[in-house]
C-alpha cells in the first residue's frame, strides 16, 4: 500500500464541462499491482504453500515447483484477459503451468472462505483509503475552524435564520460529526480484519490448516472464528457496517452543502465558491450566472452515494444465510465512491470564501439576536423568561411591521411594548418601568456580544473554540497514528510472505 496516495485503485482527474449536468469525475482504473480477487488469490496461494510446506503437509520440492507455476501466473496476470476474478479460472490457469498437482494446494479451502477472504482484504485497503480521506477533510476542517473561530454568521433551523453564531464553531462542528464517522470506521475495520480463511465452507475442515499462521501472512488481525458465522453470517452483515459509514458520511456532506445554498441564491451571498478553477461555471444565455458546479456536482455524489449504501443493506435484508445477494454488490465501489465525496468535498471547503462583513450585515436585518433581550432580562433583572419572551416576540413583530432593522429599533418604543404587557399581566413583581437602559439594549442585540458573552461548555465563546480546537487536534493527532499503524501491519505482512514464499522457490 502506499501511503502517499489517497487511493492506489483508482486515479480521478476533476474537470468540469458545463454541458454535463452531472459533473462526473473521470475515472481510470489501474490495471497493474491492483488489490483485486485476483491479487488476494493469488495472495492466499502463497501463504498455503509457505504453511503446507512448513507443516510437512506438502513436500517441498512440489512445493517449489507449485510456486515456480504460481509466479508465471501472478506475471502474466498483468494483462487483464488473464487475470481471473474467481478461485475457479485462477486454478485452470496454474494448472496449465505446473499440472494437477496444484490441486493439492486446494484441500481445506473453499472458494466460499478464500473469496470471503479476498474480499475483507480488499475492503480493508478500502477503508484505510477513506480514512485517509477523512483525516485529511477533518485537517482541513479544523484548520478553517481555527482561522474562522471569530467570525461571525447567521446559523438557521427549520429553514429561516435562528441565531447567530462564529463560523469556526459551526466549521468545528462538523468537524466532530465526520469524526463519528472515523470512528465508525474505526470499529468496522475491527470486524472486517478478522481472517475467513479456513473456515471452508461453513464448517471448517479436515485438513489440519493453521489459520492462525494464514491470518498472520495476509495481515488480518485475528481470526472469524465461528467458521459459519465467518463464511455465512458477518459476510450479510458487513454491507451493513459498511454502509452505516458511508451513509454517514453522505448525509453530512449533503447537510453543509444544502446550507451553503440555502444562502447562495441570494442576490448577495456571504459564502460563495472561488470564481474559476473548474468551481464555478457560466451560463450559455444569463451572462450575470456563476454557478456554484462543484458545490452541486459533490451534493449529487453524495445522493448517489446514499443510494448506493441503502442499496447494499436491502440486499442483505431478508435472506437466509449462504445466499450471495449481499455480496453481489460491488462494496469495494461503495466504500471508494465514498472517498470520492469526501475528496471532492475536501475541495469545496478549501474553495468557499467567507465575507464577513457581508454575513455581519445579513445578522442585523433580521431578529437572530431577539432571544438575548429575553435572556438578559432574566439574568440581569429577575424577570421570568416567558415575559422577556413575550416582550422580544412584541419588538420584533412591531419591528417587521414597520420594517425596522433591530439596530434601528427606537428605545421608546420598547418601553411602551414593555409597560403594555406588564399592565397585562399584571403581576406586582414585575418592575413597572423597562430596566434595561438603551445602552444595554442595544448591546443585546449585537451579534458579537451575544456569542462572546456565552457562559456555557461547548459554546462559540473564544475561550471555549480554543479548548475544543485543542482536543479535536489531539484527537486527529491519534486517528492519525492509528492509521499509520494499521497500514504498517499490512505492510510488514506481507512482506513477511514474500520473504517466505521466496524461501519455499529457493528450496534445492
Amino acid at each position: 500500500m502506499k501511503e502517499d496516495s489517497v487511493n492506489n485503485t483508482i486515479k480521478t482527474q476533476w474537470t468540469f464541462n458545463p454541458y454535463n449536468s452531472s459533473r462526473e469525475p473521470m475515472v481510470q482504473a489501474i490495471d497493474t499491482d491492483t488489490e483485486d480477487v485476483f491479487f488476494w488469490i493469488g495472495e492466499i496461494n502463497k501463504a498455503s504453500l509457505v504453511i503446507n510446506s512448513n507443516q510437512g503437509l506438502l513436500d517441498r520440492r512440489l512445493a517449489k515447483e507449485l510456486a515456480k507455476g504460481l509466479q508465471q501466473v501472478l506475471a502474466k496476470g498483468q494483462r487483464i484477459d488473464t487475470r481471473p476474478q474467481n478461485v475457479v479460472d485462477f486454478e485452470v490457469l496454474w494448472v496449465r503451468e505446473s499440472g494437477s498437482e496444484v490441486s493439492r494446494i486446494h484441500i481445506g479451502r473453499s472458494s466460499q472462505d478464500m473469496l470471503t477472504t479476498a474480499n475483507m482484504a480488499m475492503l480493508r485497503t478500502a477503508l484505510l483509503d477513506l480514512g485517509k480521506a477523512l483525516l485529511a477533510l477533518n485537517g482541513i476542517l479544523l484548520e478553517l475552524a481555527i482561522k474562522h473561530k471569530a467570525t461571525i454568521v447567521p446559523a438557521y433551523t427549520n429553514g429561516v435564520a435562528a441565531q447567530p453564531t462564529s463560523y469556526g464553531h459551526y466549521l468545528h462542528a462538523f468537524f466532530e460529526g465526520f469524526s463519528r464517522d472515523l470512528d465508525c470506521l474505526q470499529a468496522v475495520y475491527g470486524r472486517i480484519n478478522r481472517s475467513p480463511m479456513g473456515a471452508m465452507v461453513l464448517n471448517g475442515t479436515g485438513w489440519p490448516l493453521d489459520r492462525e499462521a494464514m491470518a498472520q501472512y495476509l495481515g488480518f488481525r485475528t481470526l472469524a472464528y465461528n467458521c459459519y458465522d465467518a463464511t455465512q453470517v458477518y459476510t450479510l452483515e458487513y454491507a451493513v457496517d459498511l454502509a452505516s459509514i458511508t451513509n454517514s458520511i453522505a448525509i453530512h456532506v449533503g447537510n453543509f452543502i444544502a446550507d451553503v445554498m440555502q444562502q447562495y441564491a441570494q442576490p448577495r451571498p456571504w459564502i460563495v465558491l472561488q470564481e474559476g478553477l473548474g468551481n464555478t461555471y457560466i451560463s450559455s444565455a444569463m451572462p450575470q450566472k456563476r454557478n456554484p458546479g462543484l458545490l452541486n456536482a459533490t451534493r449529487t455524489k453524495a445522493t448517489t452515494l446514499l443510494g448506493e449504501g441503502y442499496t447494499a443493506v436491502m440486499r442483505a435484508h431478508n435472506v437466509p444465510p449462504g445466499m450471495a445477494d449481499a455480496r453481489g454488490i460491488d462494496l469495494v465501489d461503495l466504500v471508494q465512491s465514498a472517498q470520492l465525496v469526501v475528496t471532492l468535498f475536501s475541495h469545496c471547503l478549501q474553495m468557499l470564501q467567507v465575507n464577513e462583513t457581508r454575513a455581519l450585515e445579513e445578522l442585523n436585518l433580521d431578529w437572530t439576536a431577539s432571544q438575548e433581550v429575553a435572556d438578559i432580562l432574566m439574568r440581569e433583572y429577575n424577570i421570568p423568561f416567558r415575559i422577556g419572551h413575550h416582550v422580544a416576540s412584541d419588538i420584533v413583530s412591531y419591528a417587521r411591521m414597520h420594517q425596522i432593522k433591530p439596530l434601528e429599533f427606537p428605545y421608546e418604543a420598547v418601553i411602551r411594548i414593555y409597560t403594555s404587557i406588564v399592565e397585562t399581566v399584571n403581576d406586582i413583581g414585575l418592575p413597572a418601568i423597562f430596566p434595561m437602559s438603551e445602552a444595554r439594549f442595544k448591546e443585546a442585540l449585537n451579534p458579537i456580544e451575544i456569542v462572546q458573552h456565552r457562559a456555557v461548555k461547548g459554546g462559540p465563546q473564544m475561550v471555549e473554540m480554543e479548548y475544543m480546537l485543542q482536543q479535536s487536534q489531539v484527537v486527529l493527532n491519534n486517528k492519525v497514528n492509528w492509521l499509520k499503524a494499521e497500514t504498517d501491519i499490512l505492510q510488514k505482512a506481507r512482506e513477511i510472505l514474500q520473504h517466505d514464499f521466496q524461501t519455499v522457490l529457493n528450496v534445492e
